[in-house]
């Protein structure tokens, strides 16, 4: 029963650190469908590309054994069409940390309510989809060989949904903020509170995951040729943990490589850089290749070390 008690308290230490038990991603317009199904992307934004595919991978607090790892593929289609525009498309995503992970593939469907989705609109999404959560048993230090805990690795898989809505507007009438675009949107990722128990013949332990409410919002600011500024925010809310706000600010160039700076409130800083390649390159369609690197500063506790990201996006017009 120590051993039982002992493994839970680790998961609720590692839930205060993290202020949230969903992944977290540095680089997060580029993971848009798992944080807001509802979001427009932003190859559709600046370039008008409706066909999209992107991956990253996230290596976060590299001095522990054991450290969080998280990967993710996704692809999106914008359908344009009268007085409502569809989204479709759909992710998968794996995570682990130690001896618990989770892996889970999700359809996502939403539509548009504007005459023409370019210029912007009110957005409502929804994913569907399964979610396997695991606990690695051998993984686990145990003091006593016969312990509840130990033997084979447990699983549970469970349906999942999530939902969002999202406004966007492409602003327009002369000015400093001529062509921009603005944006907010609110979601919760994962509509199902799951308590997920794991059963064997001598007992059994449970853990509860919580629902996560998220808040979007961003300006992109259009400068001469390819070049834009953009800001942008997460935040993000979970019973039991303080509210975690992250900011960031983007930069791209006429030569299409981009710089970024960021933080959130919970002491994390955040660097980034990349490029894109279409045009300035002689392609019609668009390639584009981040890294981050996040660094967290404790006022407590031993320092949990860095974080890398790194992502890749490619984008094309269909319509």
């Amino acid at each position: 029963m120590n051993r039982i008690i002992l493994f839970v308290l680790t998961l609720l230490f590692t839930q205060e650190l993290l202020a949230q038990q969903l992944p977290l991603f540095s680089q997060y317009r580029e993971n848009y469908i798992a944080i807001n199904p509802a979001m427009v992307s932003t190859e559709y934004l600046l370039y008008n590309q409706n066909l999209s595919f992107g991956a990253s991978y996230r290596t976060q607090w590299r001095e522990f054994e054991g450290a969080p790892e998280t990967q993710f593929i996704r692809g999106e289609y914008l359908y344009e069409g009268g007085s409502f525009s569809l989204l479709s498309g759909g992710y998968l995503m794996n995570d682990q940390t130690g001896p618990t992970g989770l892996t889970g593939i999700y359809g996502r469907i939403g539509g548009i309510f504007t005459d023409d989705p370019y210029y912007g609109g009110i957005s409502v999404g929804l994913t569907l989809g399964a979610v396997q959560y695991r606990v690695d048993v051998r993984e686990l230090r145990l003091r006593d060989a016969n312990d509840i805990l130990a033997g084979d690795s447990k699983t549970q898989v469970y349906p999942d949904v999530g939902v969002g809505i999202y406004y966007y507007k492409r602003l327009s009438g002369g000015g400093f903020f001529d062509d921009d675009y603005v944006y907010a949107g609110v979601s919760i990722p994962q509509a199902m509170g799951i308590n997920l128990e794991f059963q064997d013949e001598v007992g059994t332990f449970d853990v509860e995951r919580s629902r996560h409410f998220y808040a979007q919002a961003g300006i992109f600011h259009i400068l001469e040729g390819e070049s834009y500024l953009e800001l942008s925010s997460w935040a993000k809310f979970v019973e039991g943990a303080p509210v975690n706000v992250n900011m960031n600010f983007r930069y791209q160039t006429n030569a299409n490589i981009w710089v970024g700076v960021g933080g959130s409130t919970a002491g994390t800083a955040h660097v980034e850089t990349g490029v894109q390649l279409g045009e300035n390159a002689g392609f019609d369609n668009t390639v584009r290749i981040g890294y981050s690197f996040d660094y967290t500063f404790s006022s407590f506790g031993p320092s949990v070390g860095t974080t890398h990201e790194v992502s890749v996006a490619y984008s094309l017009f269909t319509n």
